[in-house]
């Protein structure tokens, strides 16, 4: 096929979710990171490059001894050597992480052995390789034990003995503490309306000529004290915030 039959470009990951081979291009469209998961785009003008062309391309100098690694679309990494051409083609991989570094630390991502390049990885970086359902989140699997949820601002360390584990499973439902009229009371999730507080304080039907009044302190909305009324809402803390209820019979 001639060049005025190639396309402009072609992106590497659109190929591999459509199951197709890549078309001939003038350039190849693949996502890369440098010692995190941020990928950005990045362009190739070759199918089979070396691991090497592909730290140029990123404007990375490949003597400065980074490791170069490939997401290969079942989610293992693969280890893409600097001098040694990588088929895209052939791999399907759309994905490149490279690490300054000499040691790897072993991990294993729902049953998919990964090499990172840092002695801890964030839990930005894992939702990102994994890329859970939006009911789904990430846990640090404890032998004998609880498994450990990871958040995304949370850092866990790889260096201790064994391989770290890490599987996805169902978001746990938080809990949230308020206090209303002095008393704790749980709700299920992170917004309390003011219909909610007013059954807390004061539970049943209320007559037409029943009046509540509700102030707030200690939320995590904003403001974070104030007034509310009926079909209201305020953010809670997940212990802490506090409600008053008042009711007056205008009949």
């Amino acid at each position: 096929m001639n060049a005025r039959t190639q396309i402009e470009l072609e992106d590497v990951g659109a190929a591999v979710r459509e199951g197709r081979a890549l078309r001939p291009a003038r350039g190849y469209l693949i996502q890369y990171a440098q010692g995190d998961a941020n990928f950005r785009a990045l362009t190739l003008t070759d199918p089979v490059p070396l691991g090497r062309q592909i730290l140029t391309a990123a404007g990375v100098n490949s003597h400065d001894g980074y490791s170069l690694f490939g997401v290969l679309p079942s989610g293992d990494f693969e280890d893409v050597r600097l001098d040694e051409p990588f088929d895209l083609r052939a791999k399907g991989a759309e994905r490149f992480i490279a690490f300054l570094t000499d040691r790897d630390f072993k991990l294993t991502l729902n049953d998919h052995q990964l090499a990172w390049g840092k002695p801890a990885i964030s839990g930005i970086a894992l939702y990102a390789l994994a890329k859970p359902a939006p009911d789904q989140a990430i846990f640090l699997e404890v032998r004998g034990g609880t498994d450990r949820l990871v958040e995304p601002a949370d850092l866990v360390d790889l260096t201790a003995p064994g391989v770290e584990r890490f599987i996805t499973g169902p978001k746990p439902v938080r809990k949230y503490e308020i206090i209303v009229n002095s008393r704790p009371e749980v709700v299920p999730g992170s917004r309390v309306t003011y219909e909610q507080v007013v059954q807390f304080a004061f539970p049943g039907a209320h007559g037409p000529n029943i009046v509540f009044a509700v102030t707030y302190r200690h939320a995590e909305s904003k403001p974070h004290a104030g007034e509310m009324g009926p079909g209201s809402s305020v953010g809670v803390k997940q212990k802490g915030t506090i409600f008053n209820v008042t009711k007056t019979d205008k009949s």
